[in-house]
């Protein structure tokens, strides 16, 4: 047996049940309702979901549903195995409404993109920053875009947030560069040619008007 089937697809915490459940009350047909938990899509590193109250009848035989202290909750078959180990809550501060889906799953930003097929290494290197790193640094404010490729060098300019900030050597080290030589193995270097000095939160000046990070981690 697959050792995945034995993890719950969906944990609903019990606050959540408090909220959900006042929710579900002002409906007018509560007693035909369930809630309806499905992956809509992938932006970036993280998927995009749909919560709704839907007639529990309008499911189909290979959906999931689960009994939740009394709450049904139907997951489309097509969303299992994206949400299997997720927690539905509420957010840790008080004061932000809504409902929050802690989901150790992350969808594969190249998928269906073959990095391996033709076309040179900036080619590569755009898509990597383009599917994953940018929508991670959208998150900050930031962003990123390559400046241009020297063998297996790539030299990478950062904006917004991460134009003069004080940890922009740890976002390329940690985030961009180690990205790129996953993605695209004959990257071997990442330089940071991004003027510091004119962000809005300047940092540091470097001598050669770079910073350089080579990473082998795994």
């Amino acid at each position: 047996m697959d050792a995945t089937a034995t993890i719950p697809v969906l944990t609903v915490t019990d606050r959540a049940l408090l909220d959900i459940r006042e929710l579900l009350a002002a409906e007018d047909d509560a007693d035909d309702l369930a809630l309806w938990v499905e992956v809509t899509g992938a932006n970036g590193s993280d998927y995009v979901y749909d919560l709704a109250f839907e007639s529990a009848g309008n499911r189909a035989d290979v959906d999931i549903v689960d009994e939740h202290d009394g709450l049904r909750v139907v997951i489309p078959a097509a969303s299992v195995d994206a949400l299997r180990g997720a927690t539905l809550d509420l957010p840790d501060d008080p004061e932000q409404g809504g409902l929050v889906l802690r989901n150790p799953n992350k969808p594969d930003p190249l998928a269906g993109i073959d990095l391996s097929a033709d076309g040179d290494i900036a080619e590569k290197v755009r898509v990597v920053i383009e599917k994953i790193v940018n929508p991670m640094l959208d998150q900050h404010g930031g962003f990123a875009q390559l400046a241009g490729v020297q063998g297996t060098k790539v030299f990478v300019l950062m904006g917004g947030g991460c134009h003069g900030c004080s940890i922009s050597w740890l976002t390329l080290k940690g985030g961009i560069t180690k990205t790129a030589i996953e993605a695209v193995p004959e990257v071997t270097e990442g330089v940071d040619v991004t003027d510091h000095d004119t962000g809005e939160h300047p940092y540091f000046t470097s001598a050669e008007g770079a910073t350089s990070v080579a990473t082998t981690d795994a």
